[in-house]
């Protein structure tokens, strides 16, 4: 019988690969279906898979976006850190920013919460500025106004 770690693990690895193959039924299916994610940087918070869909709608869309392997820093058997790069292009909109066709790799930093087996939440964290300036934009301060 696999512990409950080993069930979570297994089904991050499901979704990762899901993710890298941008199969987004099998992506969504390992969701729960009252996931919660925060995508803090640009001020999403978003609950359901319906909702989990158009973050992936989204970055995919937007940049195509693929991650390294990164590193997992297991807390609980329920909540794992990721550490990972992000690369991709700017090849669809952003926030309203028109595709630029230029290249972004940028960390990330993902917190996971699993329930039944399945991810209950995902809360990103990463530098919205520094990928601004990556596709030719102006930076922004924290209550949006443009700084540069």
């Amino acid at each position: 019988m696999m512990t409950t770690r080993e069930i979570n693990r297994a089904c991050l690895f499901r979704h990762t690969a899901a993710e890298h193959r941008h199969d987004m039924a099998e992506t969504l299916a390992t969701l729960h279906a009252d996931c919660h994610f925060e995508d803090r940087p640009v001020g999403l918070t978003l609950d359901g898979r319906e909702a989990a869909q158009r973050h992936y709608e989204l970055w995919w869309g937007a940049f195509g976006i693929v991650t390294d392997e990164g590193r997992l820093h297991w807390a609980a058997d329920d909540l794992v850190i990721g550490e990972a790069v992000f690369a991709g292009t700017h090849t669809g909109p952003f926030l309203g920013i028109a595709p630029t066709g230029r290249s972004v790799r940028f960390p990330f930093t993902v917190v996971v919460t699993f329930r039944d087996g399945l991810l209950a939440s995902e809360h990103f964290t990463y530098d919205l500025n520094g990928l601004l300036r990556q596709i030719g934009q102006p930076a922004f301060d924290p209550v949006g106004e443009r700084i540069i």
